[in-house]
């Protein structure tokens, strides 16, 4: 076979040009491209950890605000309950004087109106007596004829009415 003892002629010269593709090779992409990849590979590295160290930080800051605001928070539901109390205690005064005020008011008015009323039934019950002692006297006279006196017809009506 022909193909088969060409090979050894031509084996020597494939292997030398297989070498010097490779050198080429080796030394554009190993010694060219690699250091540039692995340049652009290390400053990733490094851009990522710089971003998850500035993320980190910014995290403590927001939890350090967070806390803050919920001391802040806190305190101000304090203060707000605190004047709330302040107020309902100043309204509680306000209407205990008010109601007080209008409580003496009220018994004045009952106390007025319980001597009004007083004053209008002895005003009524002397009225009362005078006119019985008047009609007893007119009774007096038109029944028996006999003239009393105003003295004794007032005494008489007292006399029955004390009796009920």
């Amino acid at each position: 076979m022909p193909q088969i003892s060409q090979l050894a002629a031509t084996y020597a010269s494939q292997i030398f040009w297989l070498l010097v593709t490779f050198g080429v090779v080796f030394f554009v992409v190993g010694r060219g491209m690699l250091p540039k990849v692995q340049a652009t590979i290390d400053q990733r590295d490094g851009s990522i950890a710089a971003d998850l160290a500035a993320a980190k930080a910014a995290r403590d800051a927001a939890d350090a605000a967070e806390a803050q605001w919920h001391q802040r928070d806190l305190a101000n539901r304090e203060r707000a309950q605190g004047i709330v109390s302040e107020a309902r205690a100043r309204a509680a005064k306000a209407s205990e004087a008010t109601l007080a005020k209008a409580n003496a008011e009220q018994a004045t008015r009952v106390a007025a109106g319980e001597a009004e009323i007083g004053a209008a039934a002895q005003r009524a019950t002397t009225e009362i007596e005078a006119l019985s002692a008047e009609l007893a006297q007119d009774i007096v006279q038109r029944v028996s004829g006999l003239s009393v006196s105003a003295d004794e017809a007032q005494g008489a009506v007292k006399a029955v009415l004390a009796n009920g």
